[in-house]
């Protein structure tokens, strides 16, 4: 036990709570992603092999889940498998059909898109912890169970999938009230920026699950995955806690740093009632609604539809080549990390106001896929020019996380989980019918001219949303953040007042002998 402790301690003097929610919130966001997808990868080896795949394999989907590219980059582990184990009938597979199994793919999606406005207002009133924790854990037992229910029956697949969209919809909205508690101002771009870890998780998650099915069958994807979603879960209960003044393990020095610096923008407490007229009518939280729909819309248009283009029209086997199957993906987790850094610093030593650094990373992020989408119709029958357009495209668009992602931070802190779930819902729409818009558009016409057209929404659509953001966007505090009722004062940047907070003390050489318990007064001589 002393041994126990001494390792604990050694580690608290090493980490802040703020590193190590860091951490845990980046694996969040990678097993989120890994739990998504695994199905969509492991569902090559689990099927009879179809003679013919259709063009759109993820119309259903709505671009909730990762695409054809990767069924088709890990057709090759699928068919190892098929001779080696997991599988039933016909040589390992089901027999579903194309449509049972876009069917089975996208039914995440109905229950993806019911909860990602509640689970954003939940996290504010119950606490981040919770509706991001169990959601995690619950979405990691239905991964664990899915091969029982798949060899029981397609409907049990179908029930689990729907269960699964249903608690990690929550999840991505509830990481905003958190951040609103835990992250100083000047610091939150950077903390944002790890919910782009679901991009590293997809390029990661598409070479394991690949050799788990080589090695030991599609079941044990299934199983891997559950099981560290599981792991995750649990060390999630233990580290993290919903503010500082409810963690057990943090310094006098760190809690009085956030709270200096997060100031009186954040409630503590008791949750506010939603102000829902003025939320509805304000400007910024439509730039930040319509143009995180304009960039999901034109993301997820890209990812989906790409190895349709590639094979259709420039007759490119894309499962030749493994690089360009996680490279888009890498990219944007990198970039995004790089720009929301210096986002942070522009902002923290006063070179850029929130709402001029908002607009401008906006607008980069935006702006450059447009431009590349037109380039597209011009010069997109070349293999290498097109593969380079789209990689460069999906890469600067992780420029958002410095612009518009985490603007519902800045104007209203304490609603910013419903701000998000209300975006997040509409771009989950956006993403469905960029799936359809495309069907409707090549079906029965695989031509470049239609593709052209394509593209030319595309760049249209990441267009609007930059121009609407630059006439409508905001870095102010806006003065319903106080909540419904409440006497309204005026509202501005507060960024002056979070310089000052910023220069104070960021808690990495406190004292750890000295620390607040939970929830009680600040002092500096509270024992533990």
């Amino acid at each position: 036990m002393g041994d126990k402790r001494g390792f604990l301690k050694g580690l608290n003097d090493r980490l802040t709570c703020r590193q190590v929610l860091n951490f845990m919130v980046l694996l969040g966001f990678m097993f989120n992603y890994m739990l998504r997808v695994n199905l969509t990868i492991a569902i090559v080896a689990m099927v009879v092999p179809a003679n013919k795949t259709a063009p759109n394999a993820t119309s259903v989907d709505g671009g909730t889940n990762t695409s054809a590219f990767d069924l088709d980059l890990n057709a090759s582990f699928a068919n190892a498998s098929s001779d080696g184990g997991g599988g039933q009938q016909g040589g390992g597979g089901f027999e579903w059909d194309e449509y049972v199994q876009n069917l089975v793919l996208g039914c995440f999606f109905w229950g993806y898109i019911c909860t990602e406005l509640p689970g954003g207002r939940l996290a504010e009133v119950i606490g981040g912890r919770r509706v991001f924790g169990y959601s995690m854990l619950v979405a990691s037992v239905v991964t664990l169970l899915t091969p029982a229910a798949a060899h029981l029956s397609v409907i049990a697949v179908i029930v689990l999938r729907v269960v699964l969209g249903f608690m990690l919809g929550a999840t991505w909205p509830a990481i905003h009230p958190m951040t609103a508690q835990w992250i100083p101002p000047m610091e939150r771009s950077k903390f944002i920026a790890n919910m782009m870890a679901s991009s590293l998780g997809a390029a990661i998650t598409m070479p394991v699950c690949g050799f788990l099915i080589a090695s030991l069958g599609w079941e044990s994807v299934f199983y891997v995955t559950g099981a560290v979603g599981l792991a995750w879960s649990v060390a999630w209960f233990l580290l993290v806690f919903d503010s500082p003044a409810q963690h057990p393990r943090i310094t006098y020095e760190e809690r009085r740093y956030i709270e200096t610096a997060i100031g009186s923008g954040t409630a503590r407490g008791k949750a506010l009632s939603v102000p829902w007229v003025k939320i509805l009518t304000s400007p910024p939280v439509w730039a930040i609604i319509i143009t995180h729909g304009a960039s999901v819309f034109g993301y997820f248009t890209v990812v989906n539809q790409l190895p349709t283009y590639m094979k259709y029209i420039l007759h490119f086997n894309i499962k030749d080549n493994g690089l360009l199957s996680s490279l888009p993906y890498l990219g944007k987790y990198i970039f995004a990390v790089v720009t929301s850094a210096l986002a942070d610093y522009l902002r923290r030593t006063g070179k850029l106001t929130t709402t001029t650094t908002r607009k401008t990373f906006t607008a980069f992020a935006l702006a450059v896929p447009c431009v590349l989408m037109v380039a597209q119709m011009f010069l997109g029958e070349n293999a290498t020019a097109a593969v380079t357009f789209f990689t460069i495209a999906l890469t600067i668009n992780g420029a958002v996380t410095a612009g518009y992602l985490g603007n519902g931070l800045d104007i209203a802190p304490n609603f910013s989980g419903t701000i998000f779930g209300m975006a997040n819902t509409l771009s989950s729409l956006g993403g469905f019918l960029s799936a359809f818009m495309v069907g409707v558009l090549t079906q029965d016409n695989q031509t470049y001219g239609q593709w052209r057209i394509v593209f030319g929404i595309i760049a249209a659509t990441y267009g609007l949303g930059a121009i609407v953001y630059l006439a409508l966007g905001s870095g102010e505090l806006q003065p319903w953040n106080a909540g419904a009722g409440a006497s309204a004062g005026p509202d501005g940047d507060d960024d002056e007042e979070q310089h000052k907070a910023a220069n104070g003390t960021n808690g990495h050489h406190a004292n750890h002998d000295d620390h607040p318990p939970e929830t009680i007064p600040l002092r500096k001589d509270a024992s533990r």
